[in-house]
């Protein structure tokens, strides 16, 4: 089963999201700021990652790029609640395949997941 990593430094977040993918039939991992997520073996083997764009640390588009430094293919869906068009232009340049504005619904996150691990199950082929 495929790791979906949450990169969030709210620990609620965390929390709910791992929560919904778990009901969802998916394997969660969270990590609280980018450079844990950067750090863990995950980084090199999921298959999908929510990154929050605002991070104590490391910022989300720094994650972006140090994934695309390391030549890890892993589909990245980004969500803020402050992004303003730059920000999300910015996430996109960088590789990110969707961007959710916070709060948003759960079946738009399920169906953009959905799309990510297709993405990722191309890649790999």
């Amino acid at each position: 089963m495929t790791v979906i990593c949450i990169v969030d430094d709210d620990a609620s977040v965390r929390k709910s999201l791992g929560n919904l993918l778990k009901s969802a039939g998916y394997r969660p991992a969270s990590f609280e700021s980018g450079e844990a997520f950067l750090e863990s073996e995950a980084a090199g083997t999921a298959g999908c990652l929510l990154l929050d764009m605002c991070l104590q640390g490391m910022h989300g588009l720094e994650v972006q790029r140090q994934l695309l430094v390391a030549g890890r293919t892993i589909s990245v869906i980004c969500m803020s609640a402050h992004a303003d068009d730059h920000v999300k232009r910015s996430a996109y340049a960088a590789g990110a395949i969707s961007f959710l504005d916070k709060p948003f619904d759960d079946l738009a996150l399920l169906e953009r997941i959905s799309v990510a691990l297709a993405q990722y199950d191309q890649a790999r082929i």
